[in-house]
């Protein structure tokens, strides 16, 4: 998952014990009167010409809308309109790129700041202090908007570079150039005047949901079955939800896989119910058995409170940081439109069309009868999660993690082999080295993200879990996706034409990235496969990857939805809501598959309590990620990567228009599969 900082959507995570629970009895009501506004608008057309009609329009009720009392009187708006609007393009040219370079500055030293600030949170360098959240919690973004609405900068850029719709850009953009496109991408960082303290408020809630997820580990050596018999090796410790879902795929084919599974999948449940014992949480104190919830101290039964609703309380104080933002955003005013419109920049309807008409397919119960052949069992429900289509399902997982251990033993030694992966993947020895170098790995806390740089004069971070006998297979696997984010984010900043466009068009795009990097972990190893229906295997595995997290992405948009229908909701009503969603979602599109209803397995992803509405980005990504891939056969990898994400922040649409030649669907990986169940 990439942590990269696109001002300013905040993506920075700090920390905070407030906690918000009414929303704002203050509403914004517009200043300046229309007749105003009207006058000013054809005063400066009149003296620049009807050429100029559409942009002093635009600009002038931008900064009208966003002009208080404390900002100056009526005439004093009307006079900064009439002196700072910019008529003459090559004025305007060099405004734009003074602002850019300062921009560049700012962004990229306050993104600094904010990582540095957050290391001791976020990498495995020894224990978290106090004082280490309370400066984790200093966010210098936070006055970023007030501080350029105070000394109009920001109103400069509103009257001259103003902020255009998600449905303006995609009916104007057809005639943009690429200078058009990112003066509208400086006119999207003042769509609001939203406060310093309200930002705080989100900044808040997410760091606290950050650290919370950070640290929920299970310890698998800990956890006994009903014959009181362990399964897992007594060191390993499995970060929820990651690794306790990547061991379940990692034990298909193998000796007590299935009970393994079934163990794993009933800690799933405990956690999604908040059933699970407080004590067992990051402690290996303890044994516990999941299917009797009992918990035992040195082979003597203990008690042990469960944990209170934290994981939902979590998910509600963010609820209540966006109900504050909701009011500074008259037209986006949910977080769900501001998550789609705005970051996305896909209509939340067109979103869910497209999820409902793929997990609907006649493909997904075709599919499903191959995994059930393979199985030679009736599907469970963690079998959303099944790895048998993949070529390392064949290899000892003890090889996989003798290799990663061996070549990865620490950060410096993945440091070192970053140009060598690259160079593998096919890019010239030169920009390898190149962007390798724009590269810093460092040993994650977590399961690891990428960090992206926000300016051309430092580096990405690529966080990466590696244990003190080196990196496992899984933390590879990880990481080369990690890298995969890493890469775009280096080649859309340094490469790009115009730093306002650097980027991508939303976290889907780099999540293709990743997608695309992380397929190639077995090859970037060594390991080749012999089997030439792969490309067959490779397809299944990906249809069926995206119909796993498409549902879970529909519980998280479900839960949204109940939310702002609920906002008296307390953590347990909450829970209730979430464990219904995902039985609603499971029964829908599930059941009919797996023959089984009421599963809750699709809540308990940690992206919804510590990024929500995230998910959704992981299945727009697949989709992304297949069009791409199919594009990319027979074509040159790397210049063909290289190309694609120079185009940096686009609409998705015309990015994928610019990339392919098609707009973002879903048939090219239906067609994928049919021909191979054709074939099979």
């Amino acid at each position: 998952m990439t942590r990269k900082i696109i001002i300013p959507m905040l993506i920075i995570f700090l920390f905070s014990q407030c906690r918000q629970n009414k929303q704002s009895e203050t509403t914004y009501k517009q200043y300046i009167m229309e007749n105003i506004v009207q006058s000013v608008i054809d005063s400066l057309i009149l003296s620049h010409g009807e050429a100029q009609h559409d942009r002093i329009t635009k600009g002038v009720r931008q900064v009208a809308s966003f002009w208080t009392e404390n900002d100056g009187t009526s005439d004093e708006f009307a006079s900064f309109c009439r002196n700072k609007f910019i008529s003459d393009r090559d004025e305007l040219d060099k405004v734009f790129q003074r602002i850019s370079t300062h921009f560049e500055v700012i962004f990229g030293y306050f993104n600094k700041v904010s990582v540095d600030l957050q290391r001791p949170l976020h990498l495995d360098i020894g224990e978290i202090l106090p004082i280490d959240e309370t400066f984790g919690s200093y966010n210098p973004v936070t006055h970023f908007r007030d501080d350029f609405f105070a000394n109009k900068i920001a109103f400069l850029i509103a009257l001259n570079f103003p902020h255009y719709t998600l449905d303006e850009k995609s009916r104007l953009s057809v005639n943009w150039s690429r200078e058009d496109w990112a003066h509208a991408r400086m006119g999207d960082l003042f769509d609001s005047r939203l406060p310093a303290g309200v930002n705080q408020l989100v900044v808040n809630a997410s760091t606290r949901s950050d650290m919370y997820i950070a640290d929920y580990n299970i310890f698998a050596g800990k956890l006994v079955n009903d014959s009181d018999r362990t399964l897992f090796p007594s060191e390993m410790k499995l970060l929820s939800h990651w690794n306790l879902r990547d061991e379940i795929k990692t034990n298909y084919g193998k000796a007590a896989g299935l009970e393994k599974q079934r163990l794993l999948y009933q800690v799933m449940k405990r956690i999604i119910t908040q059933e699970i014992p407080l004590k067992v949480i990051n402690s290996s104190d303890y044994t516990w058995n999941p299917y009797t919830n009992r918990v035992y101290d040195n082979g003597k039964e203990t008690g042990s409170d469960a944990e209170p609703s934290t994981r939902y309380a979590m998910i509600l104080d963010f609820f209540h940081a966006q109900q504050k933002v909701d009011l500074y955003y008259p037209d986006l005013n949910t977080y769900l439109l501001r998550s789609f419109e705005k970051d996305m920049e896909i209509l939340l309807n067109d979103l869910e069309n497209l999820f409902t008409a793929y997990l609907s397919s006649p493909e997904v119960k075709k599919v499903a009868d191959i995994i059930k052949d393979r199985l030679g069992r009736d599907l469970e429900p963690f079998d959303i999660w099944y790895d048998g289509f993949k070529t390392r399902t064949s290899i000892p997982s003890e090889d996989l993690d003798r290799a990663t251990r061996s070549r990865y033993p620490n950060p410096a030694a993945m440091q070192a082999d970053l140009s060598q992966i690259l160079v593998k993947l096919g890019f010239a020895r030169d920009k390898a080295f190149s962007i390798a170098s724009k590269i810093q790995v460092d040993p994650a806390r977590g399961s690891g993200h990428a960090w992206g740089a926000e300016t051309r004069e430092l580096k990405s971070l690529l966080r990466t879990r590696i244990f003190a006998d080196g990196m496992d297979y899984k933390g590879y696997n990880i990481a080369i996706h990690e890298f995969g984010h890493n890469v775009e984010q280096t080649i859309s900043l340094h490469d790009v034409d115009y730093y306002m466009l650097h980027g991508v068009p939303n976290v889907a795009f780099t999540e293709a990235s990743a997608f695309m990097f992380q397929k190639n972990d077995l090859t970037l190893l060594g390991f080749r496969d012999q089997n030439k229906q792969q490309e067959y295997l490779n397809n299944l595995d990906n249809f069926w990857s995206l119909y796993e997290i498409m549902g879970v992405s529909l519980v998280d948009i479900g839960v949204w939805k109940w939310l702002y229908a609920n906002p008296d909701a307390t953590p347990e009503t909450l829970k209730e809501a979430v464990i219904n969603q995902a039985n609603e979602i499971w029964n829908k599109f599930y059941a009919p598959v797996f023959g089984i209803k009421d599963q809750p397995i699709l809540a308990i992803y940690s992206h919804m309590v510590n990024t929500p509405l995230y998910l959704p980005n992981y299945a727009y990504g697949h989709i992304i990620e297949f069009q791409l891939a199919e594009h990319m056969k027979g074509k040159d990898f790397a210049a063909e990567f290289e190309r694609i994400y120079r185009m940096g922040r686009l609409t998705p649409q015309q990015w994928m228009k610019n990339a392919t030649g098609s707009m973002i669907s879903v048939q090219p990986i239906l067609d994928a599969v049919n021909e191979v169940l054709a074939k099979m």
